[in-house]
């Protein structure tokens, strides 16, 4: 006889379910035969034995498991062969992790289009400017909303944080740029008149102790921060302003126009350096090549990077602009074109260049976000990212976060990986 792995107990119980089993469902002659086999001739089925439907509850959830199992097999068998078939590549760096779906945080309470977003450069806080009329800080690390900062009495079209992370400045369609002490609980301590239209964008200068504020006034105006007056106002292009951004050295200046041109000028002579044209619709935005991508670029237009390394790089080299033609072009400083990226289906809202220096990143409003490789040109991830379009889009540069702006009133934070 072959030994049971039941215990007594476990046998004993086991009994009793099958003889409440066959009790309920009429088998009197099994039961009996069983009651006495089984030695359980004291045993009566009833509603208070602790055996009654047992039998049927350990059927039903062993199927249930058993259910469960096969499908867990199935899991792991697409897992295996989606592993065995994927390509094999070597473990990237940190440094070239990229953002990548779903989203970390989708993050509410705009009540009208988001405009722009911009990171802490030191904590995990991230500001959202909006049509609106507000600006709402968030944590970036745990999704919580912390305050929402009011003054602004038209859309915020702009925000910017200075270096150190002790100011944060505002500009608005009520004409008014507005500065935000954050060592004074984000009071508003100073606001800065003098354009007579919009003002489209605002950013602190690295030194800190300027501000430069574009406009639909057609004008770029510089800004002493300590005094608050207007110093030095650039004039040169022929309609709205609507974006500006300066070098990684603050002395030149990129900026972006609704008459479908771009153009660097000098800080400290407000003379127009270069001009870039070849967009044939307004041009959203254009941002300088950090210097970090000065390789990809070069590799990507044919130079030898070796041959040009003896070369000191300098900032402000090549800029890359994002179109409502739909093509963000890339340029060195002479104004030419050294490459079109192809490949968005409405307006290029936004560009940011990775912190490897390898990708540039855009925002459009074909709703998607896109990741391009500078070697070559060519563009590796899209990204749906938003239920409308998409209208900003930032780069952490302390923790890999991508943060982007929607029309849907949505912040949505991407991890890279």
């Amino acid at each position: 006889m072959s030994t049971s792995v039941l215990s007594d107990r476990q046998r004993d119980e086991l009994h009793k379910a099958i003889l409440d089993y066959l009790s309920a469902s009429g088998f009197n002659e099994s039961f009996q035969s069983l009651r006495k086999e089984s030695k359980n001739q004291d045993f009566t089925p009833g509603p208070q034995q602790k055996s009654t439907g047992l039998l049927e509850k350990k059927w039903t959830s062993v199927i249930r498991l058993q259910k469960k199992i096969m499908d867990l097999e199935n899991k792991l068998a697409a897992m295996q062969e989606e592993l065995s078939n994927a390509p094999v590549r070597k473990v990237t760096s940190s440094v070239d992790w990229i953002p990548r779906p779903p989203e970390r945080w989708a993050l509410t309470g705009h009540r009208s289009p988001i405009t722009r977003v911009a990171f802490h450069p030191v904590f995990s806080l991230i500001a959202s400017a909006s049509e609106d009329t507000t600006i709402r800080i968030s944590d970036y690390e745990t999704g919580e909303y912390e305050r929402t900062l009011k003054g602004h009495t038209k859309a915020v079209q702009d925000i910017s944080f200075d270096a150190k992370g002790n100011f944060l400045v505002s500009c608005s369609n009520d004409l008014s740029i507005k500065i935000w002490d954050l060592q004074q609980d984000y009071k508003c301590t100073k606001t800065l008149f003098g354009h007579d239209h919009s003002v489209s964008s605002v950013v602190f200068l690295p030194s800190g102790d300027l501000i430069a504020s574009a406009s639909r006034d057609k004008t770029i105006k510089l800004w002493d921060v300590a005094t608050t007056y207007c110093v030095k106002t650039i004039t040169g292009h022929l309609d709205w302003v609507r974006y500006v951004q300066p070098s990684e050295d603050g002395r030149l200046l990129v900026s972006s126009s609704s008459d479908q041109t771009a153009r660097i000028w000098d800080v400290s002579t407000g003379e127009c350096k270069s001009e870039f044209r070849g967009h044939d619709n307004v041009v959203e935005c254009a941002v300088f090549a950090p210097l970090a991508s000065y390789p990809f670029i070069k590799e990507l237009i044919g130079i030898d990077p070796k041959v040009s390394a003896k070369d000191q790089p300098q900032p402000g080299q090549y800029v890359a602009t994002g179109s409502r033609d739909k093509t963000i072009k890339l340029w060195d400083a002479t104004g030419q074109c050294i490459q079109t990226l192809i490949g968005h289906d409405n307006w290029v809202r936004g560009l940011v260049f990775h912190p490897s220096g390898k990708f540039l990143l855009s925002a459009s409003d074909d709703k998607t976000l896109k990741i391009w490789d500078l070697k070559s040109g060519r563009c590796m991830k899209t990204m749906e990212a938003h239920s409308h379009f998409v209208t900003c889009i930032a780069f952490n540069a302390t923790t890999p976060i991508v943060a982007t702006g929607s029309v849907d009133q949505t912040l949505k934070l991407w991890q890279c990986r």
